[in-house]
């Protein structure tokens, strides 16, 4: 274990959800002091094939002792940026609002709904700091991540809404049944505020979104629970694992988007 680096010792980051907690077999834990207090666990850093220098902290933490919300989002971030990334890849658990989309489904939203309340989303407490977010998630993330399932014959659906929701609870069968009938995809309990704040580090920013159950709007029956869910993600983390070791090898070596010109545009300055 090692305290964290000034200088960079990896440029992409994953942000592991319920079920993956760890990503790669050889890794070097860096600990890492943010304003905002620890991150989940520490940061654990290694090279994917091709050797390119990832780090990875499980969202939950290790033993899933922080519920959805009390993850420290802040810190989490701060952290994975003081390491040196600038893209994130993000796997999550999420229900489906979709009958087509079954458990199993991969998921590379486009578009996000914010349906939490009181968590804190900003890291600028004092000043009037507007990050653009009308387009959340990174365009090229997105392509590479599609791409590198296409070519290994991964079905991914390119696309949807994804409203995240407040938790722990699930969703009731009439909350279920308004998203959907919003024409919105998936429904998850992490993405917000983990976004915006990527957003406000001029950090890209692509969540990968396994379903793990049909919400409960548009399944007969007790509707979702937990024990579900995990043994769903459970039976496709392996999957999970592969799709993200390629992404990250496919990342640009340099980000191409527009994803930290909105936080530059804004006055956003960065110790």
């Amino acid at each position: 274990m090692t305290e964290a680096s000034a200088e960079p010792v990896a440029d992409v980051g994953v942000i592991g959800g319920s079920g993956l907690y760890e990503l790669l077999p050889d890794v070097v834990e860096h600990v890492v002091d943010t304003p905002y207090g620890p991150p989940s666990d520490p940061v654990m850093v290694g090279a994917v094939p091709g050797g390119r220098r990832v780090a990875f902290v499980p969202r939950h933490g290790r033993d899933h002792r922080f519920p959805p919300h009390r993850i420290p989002y802040r810190a989490n971030l701060w952290a994975l940026r003081s390491l040196g990334v600038r893209q994130v890849l993000a796997p999550c658990a999420v229900g489906s609002l979709r009958p087509e989309f079954g458990a199993g489904t991969f998921v590379l939203p486009d578009q996000l709904v914010d349906r939490t309340s009181g968590r804190v989303q900003t890291y600028y407490d004092q000043g009037a700091v507007h990050v653009s977010f009308a387009d959340p998630y990174c365009p090229v993330g997105r392509e590479r991540v599609a791409g590198v399932a296409a070519a290994a014959g991964t079905d991914v659906v390119d696309g949807g809404t994804m409203v995240v929701v407040e938790g722990p609870r699930f969703s009731t069968r009439a909350e279920s049944r308004w998203f959907a009938a919003q024409g919105w995809s998936v429904v998850n309990m992490t993405g917000h505020p983990e976004a915006v704040l990527a957003r406000e580090l001029g950090l890209c920013y692509t969540p990968i979104a396994l379903v793990t159950d049909l919400d409960a709007g548009i399944e007969v029956g007790a509707g979702v629970n937990q024990d579900e869910v995990f043994a769903v993600f459970a039976a496709n983390t392996e999957r999970m694992r592969t799709l993200l070791l390629s992404a990250a090898a496919a990342l640009p070596a340099e980000p191409s988007c527009g994803c930290a010109e909105s936080y530059q545009e804004a006055g956003v300055t960065l110790p």
